[in-house]
């Protein structure tokens, strides 16, 4: 089972998978690509956000999400239409540009866990505000046509760690049921 788990910056991502490697030690996890990025392979990217550098994230993203065929089990930290949203937030040009691509990507997910913005953030608010109405769009109301595009079970978990775990718990019963 593939999943991707989705939001903006500062949502608790990278908390979620923590505890659900822990509870899920079958899965392998693809960090977030600007981590794997920055940390293994030395890259470096703007002090502030640029298309070029989210475009980057998102090739090496879609890179990753090809690496692991159906039926593996693998935890993404973000997928392709987190990238997406962000390059919306810079310039909707490059953006729609996209949209052929990210859709194609998307394909290779069966479960997406989108973690609304629900508070403040420290780091590039504005910014960090308008990713997640990009995300709500997207996930919501199909924006672009990409989740039409893809067979994945697409669910939003609000509050605690501890109420999304068992949101994407009961997920996944219900992806692998349903085969």
């Amino acid at each position: 089972m593939r999943i991707a788990v989705s939001g903006t910056h500062g949502v608790g991502k990278s908390t979620l998978i923590d505890e659900f490697l822990r509870r899920h030690p079958e899965f392998v996890h693809e960090p977030e690509p600007y981590t794997v990025m920055v940390e293994d392979l030395g890259e470096e990217f703007c002090a502030e956000p640029s298309v070029e550098d989210f475009r980057r994230q998102l090739e090496f993203n879609i890179e990753r999400l090809s690496q692991h065929a159906p039926g593996e089990n693998v935890i993404y930290e973000r997928c392709p239409v987190d990238f997406l949203a962000y390059i919306h937030a810079l310039d909707r040009k490059s953006a729609e540009a996209l949209l052929e691509r990210v859709s194609e990507a998307m394909r290779h997910l069966d479960l997406i866990l989108y973690l609304p913005f629900d508070g403040t953030s420290e780091e590039f608010p504005k910014l960090q505000r308008a990713v997640d109405r990009r995300l709500r769009s997207i996930f919501r109301e199909d924006e672009f046509g990409i989740m039409s595009s893809t067979n994945a079970i697409i669910v939003e978990a609000e509050g605690s760690t501890d109420h999304r775990l068992p949101t994407l718990e009961k997920l996944m019963n219900i992806k692998h049921a349903a085969g």
